[in-house]
């Protein structure tokens, strides 16, 4: 059985001097996970290593790179899903985690599948989560009078391991200046995210109330479902923006480890890897050769 993974750093428009920072952070990610896949580790972690690495990196607007709400603070949301058994876990709002990817993991096992707030708070602090002041996670500078607002976005990871097991996972920092309390599409299964090992994986990034309207992870996986393959099926849910405007990007799995990504945003940062390759590609546009 081979192994694959594939991640995103979020659909945006990628200044010339951030370009290198992009296709560096998503090559560092590929790797993390790919050290876990080569040696037959799981999917789930694998996409756990992964995101760990974007949010730890200032170029993404995750973790450390998270943008500021109208309040000047940070508020996170992140969501995982296992294939195999369909478990879901997801925090939205979250203050005060170094990495609400491995909160969403932890909530696998759990009967919620979404947790908001102070409630997803208190559950990372119950779970031994490494925990820091939300001050902390702000950019040095970015919350000053003159500080320039982010452009970019969510980002996100799906893999298939060597047992056909699937994951997928998300992570964000949210829109600059929004109202406290906002929640976009990344936690919630069939808008941002989705895993099924019958069928395939799928995460989004983009503006998450259009993702959401149009529910693009769903539409993916009903059509990889119906046996189309992984890049017509991203194509084409992309089209359904047309009726709300917006712009996203998504990468896709299917089950037997095919790639698939588009995107109508100018760029998305992309890289991925399988077993069969040599070293693992990385791309800022569709049309990049």
């Amino acid at each position: 059985m081979t192994w694959v993974l594939i991640v995103h750093g979020g659909a945006k428009e990628i200044a010339p001097d951030q370009e290198d920072a992009n296709r560096r952070g998503c090559l560092e990610a590929v790797a993390a996970g790919q050290a876990i896949l080569e040696q037959g580790g799981s999917a789930v972690d694998a996409v756990e290593a992964a995101i760990r690495i974007l949010e730890s990196d200032p170029t993404f607007n995750a973790g450390y790179g998270s943008d500021l709400n109208a309040d000047g603070e940070v508020e996170m949301d992140a969501a995982m899903m296992d294939g195999s058994s369909l478990s879901l876990g997801a925090v939205a709002a979250i203050q005060g985690v170094r990495h609400p990817i491995s909160i969403a993991r932890r909530m696998l096992a759990e009967p919620p599948t979404l947790l908001v707030g102070e409630g997803a708070r208190r559950f990372a602090v119950a779970h031994g989560a490494e925990l820091c002041e939300p001050g902390e996670l702000i950019l040095p500078g970015s919350d000053g009078p003159d500080r320039k607002t982010h452009d970019h976005d969510t980002v996100g990871c799906v893999a298939l391991d060597t047992s056909g097991r699937i994951a997928a996972g998300t992570s964000t920092g949210g829109l600059d200046e929004t109202l406290p309390g906002r929640v976009g599409d990344s936690p919630l299964p069939g808008c941002g995210f989705y895993a099924d090992d019958q069928v395939g994986g799928v995460a989004f990034s983009g503006d998450g109330e259009c993702i959401a309207r149009t529910l693009l992870a769903a539409r993916v996986m009903q059509a990889l479902e119906g046996s189309q393959l992984p890049q017509a099926a991203v194509e084409a849910s992309l089209t359904h923006l047309a009726r709300v405007g917006g712009e996203a990007g998504g990468i896709v799995l299917d089950r037997v480890g095919r790639v698939g990504w588009a995107h109508n945003s100018s760029h998305f940062a992309v890289a991925w890897v399988t077993d069969s390759m040599r070293t693992p590609l990385v791309r800022l546009r569709q049309d990049e050769e």
